[in-house]
């Protein structure tokens, strides 16, 4: 694993004296305390206030990085420690104390999914030996709008490898660099991918604030399994310049926060273009009343668990003066999942060869062909778990001017947009459209892979069409996370984020995580393995 070690020297000598859990040890307590404990806007408003300063807050957070993260639960959700993080928080407080203010995350620390460019002494690896000395000393335009309101990029977090576009036998949150990421809420539970580190850093209270990436559910299915806010915007509104690529038509960088308020002042540093919104402002909690809300029945799933808390969460909305337009219905075309999947190789071999091309010069690895040459030179490393299978489907296919992968993107994009979700809104004359996140995470497995229940949600249309798409935590099952669903049109981020923060100012359901071994840690399903006399 990559760190710096000057800050992890620094977070060891703090916590120097902390014990180690181990199995005959009393259970620790492993909540957060003081600011850790407190949302992005909440910190945000005391670092203005005075009530305490950058440095202090990222004092804080490298301690609790150091006994959450390496020690004590070892998430493995940071990969790597920025060596400029207190100097700049430092400079942060400095410039408040001589009146200058950046902005509305002055002060305020963040971790990056690494596969996201920063100027710091970082390298950017997208989790692959590959990469490991990829430093390019760029911004990438998201980081630099955070860097201008003021935020302190605290480090970089572990990730599903490659964006988990390797395989389709991958783990989630496993990469060759960061090793596998725990779900702290149950330590053997899925982490989901591929934004990992990111899900499971801000669900321990690792940072204010984090940002994922997603092609398809990478941001929103970590998001739902962590217990945690992920919003995914409309592709475009966030540049994708400087993050290590998968598709051109589907790549967003997205915040992850606990509190919808947090995700959306995030937002507002780092979206680009001229005709900005002010995302935090335009948060209106009584924007379900008279809202006319479509739900995907289609998308619920079979567990009983997920659908009673979603009824649970219908019957929120309804209590909040919404009116619910039940979907039962929807298919996407026979072709549709084998045109996706053209697509996103078609686009990854373009984009990524695009990418190495500019990598940093200490990158010797300069096209696609290559890192699958370097992945089986190093396949003690790299393929330890499981194989690069679609890395080599990518690069054996052709160029973005083949008929196959125009005709796969109009099918794609057709079935999610004009016949998908633009279809699902006007047929139903709905507003919005709300689903389960996703099901509740399985074990990792590292003998078979992922392997996931039968999926709810109906995410994968928003990623497909390139549509804003917000999680807000929904409950647990056995502590168990869950996340709530709203789905809009192309440029309604607002609207989605308002509607999720409605929805998230009734219902307040994020759970702090328990760090428990396993299931049956769980008093009630310790009870029922048990044999019964009789």
């Amino acid at each position: 694993m990559i760190r710096n070690w000057t800050l992890t020297a620094l977070a060891a000598t703090l916590l120097a004296c902390s014990p180690s859990p181990n199995d005959s040890a009393p259970p620790q307590n492993y909540s957060p305390q003081g600011w850790t404990a407190k949302p992005l806007p909440e910190i945000a408003a005391a670092l203005q206030a005075g009530d305490i300063t950058s440095e202090e807050l990222v004092v804080a957070y490298l301690e609790r990085i150091e006994r959450i993260d390496n020690t004590g639960p070892t998430l493995q959700s940071i990969l790597t420690l920025n060596p400029n993080a207190l100097e700049n928080a430092r400079a942060a407080d400095a410039k408040r104390a001589s009146g200058v203010e950046l902005g509305a995350l002055h002060g305020v620390p963040i971790l990056l999914k690494d596969n996201i460019e920063t100027k710091d002494d970082m390298a950017t690896t997208a989790g692959a030996l590959a990469l490991k000395d990829n430093v390019t000393g760029r911004d990438s335009p998201l980081v630099a709008g955070l860097r201008d309101a003021g935020a302190i990029i605290l480090g970089k977090t572990n990730l599903s490898q490659w964006a988990n576009f390797r395989s389709n036998n991958s783990m989630s949150g496993w990469s060759a660099l960061g090793g596998q990421v725990r779900n702290p809420h149950m330590l053997d539970r899925n982490p989901c991918g591929s934004s990992s580190g990111s899900g499971a850093a801000m669900a321990a209270s690792l940072a204010a604030g984090a940002v994922g990436t997603e092609t398809n559910g990478s941001i929103i299915c970590p998001s739902n399994v962590n217990g945690v806010v992920g919003f995914k915007p409309t592709v475009g509104l966030v540049s994708q310049q400087y993050i290590i690529p998968i598709s051109s038509t589907q790549d967003t960088a997205g915040p992850m926060t606990k509190t919808v308020k947090g995700a959306a002042m995030m937002l507002n540093a780092m979206a680009t273009g001229s005709a900005k919104t002010d995302y935090a402002a335009a948060l209106d909690e009584n924007a379900l009343e008279g809202a006319r809300i479509g739900v995907l029945r289609f998308a619920q799933g079979s567990n009983g668990d997920v659908i009673a808390l979603f009824n649970a969460a219908l019957k929120d909305l309804e209590e909040a003066g919404a009116i619910l337009v039940e979907i039962e219905e929807f298919e996407p075309p026979e072709d549709f999942w084998d045109a996706e999947g053209a697509v996103l190789r078609y686009e990854f071999k373009a984009t990524l060869n695009d990418y190495l091309a500019e990598a940093a010069p200490a990158v010797e690895t300069r096209t696609l062909d290559e890192i699958i040459a370097f992945n089986y030179a190093h396949a003690d490393i790299e393929l330890a778990l499981f194989d690069q299978g679609i890395f080599e489907e990518s690069a054996a296919i052709g160029d973005l001017d083949d008929a196959e992968y125009i005709a796969a993107l109009a099918t794609t994009q057709t079935a999610s947009r004009e016949n998908g979700i633009n279809a699902l809104l006007a047929g139903n004359d709905v507003d919005i459209l709300v689903s389960p996140s996703g099901v509740i995470a399985p074990r990792v497995d590292p003998i078979n892979g992922d392997v996931w229940p039968e999926w709810a949600g109906g995410g994968w249309l928003a990623a497909v069409a390139g549509y804003p798409h917000v999680t807000v935590p929904m409950g647990t099952v056995h502590g168990v996370p869950v996340g709530f669903s709203f789905i809009g049109a192309k440029d309604q981020d607002a609207n989605v984020l308002s509607y999720g923060y409605a929805y998230e100012q009734r219902t307040h359901a994020r759970a702090e995580p328990q760090y428990l071994k396993d299931a049956e840690a769980r008093a009630e399903i310790a009870r029922a393995m048990l044999r019964r006399a009789d």
